[in-house]
């Protein structure tokens, strides 16, 4: 039973951050004082502020039913995993080469997008069935095992449903309407 339960736009705080680094830079120092335009430096490094620029949450279900079989007996789990899988932009990864100014235009080279995180909700995960077979002994690692089959399971999930390329859709929107709201045309590829 898979499920993506919902989707969620995350790079408000990020986009915030960035445009009171930039209000900051602006105000006390001067960085856009007079005519002058920031440099391509100033701008790469104001970018990479933002460092993980996480545009996508998916949080996706999934039953992982773990079997340790024996010729003795089998040991068992069944679990119901709810996870959360982040995926975004790596702006550190941003090159001087990626960032290029021309009068009122940018043109920003991106990194590729990635995921940034993936975890299980514990709250929301449990175990509906554990069985330890007649002749076994209690495995104590088989729950840890089903958990980590659920978050690789959960992260593969994530991939097939496009989660990348939503990241770096949503990643280009967010820095076009940052790059607009300062008064440049901008043009954003991907590496």
């Amino acid at each position: 039973m898979l499920k993506k339960a919902m989707m969620v736009f995350v790079p408000v705080a990020a986009v915030v951050v960035f445009c009171l680094v930039f209000g900051s830079s602006y105000r006390n120092f001067g960085l856009f004082s007079g005519n002058s335009r920031p440099t391509p430096a100033t701008l790469l490094r104001q970018v990479q502020t933002l460092s993980q620029l996480v545009t996508v949450k998916y949080v996706l279900e999934k039953v992982v039913d773990v079997r340790d079989v024996k010729w003795f007996g089998e040991n068992r789990v069944l679990l119901v995993a709810q996870g959360v899988v982040k995926a975004g932009i790596n702006l550190d990864n941003l090159k001087p080469g990626d960032l290029e100014v021309s009068d009122q235009k940018i043109l920003l080279t991106l990194p590729h997008p990635a995921i940034t995180d993936v975890y299980l909700d514990d709250q929301h995960t449990q175990v509906l069935e554990r069985t330890t077979g007649t002749l076994r002994a209690f495995d104590k690692d088989l729950e840890q095992n089903a958990r980590k089959e659920a978050v690789d399971s959960l992260r593969v999930l994530a991939l097939d449903n496009g989660i990348l390329k939503e990241a770096q859709d949503r990643a280009k929107i967010q820095l076009t309407n940052l790059f607009h709201q300062m008064g440049f045309d901008v043009e954003i590829k991907t590496r």
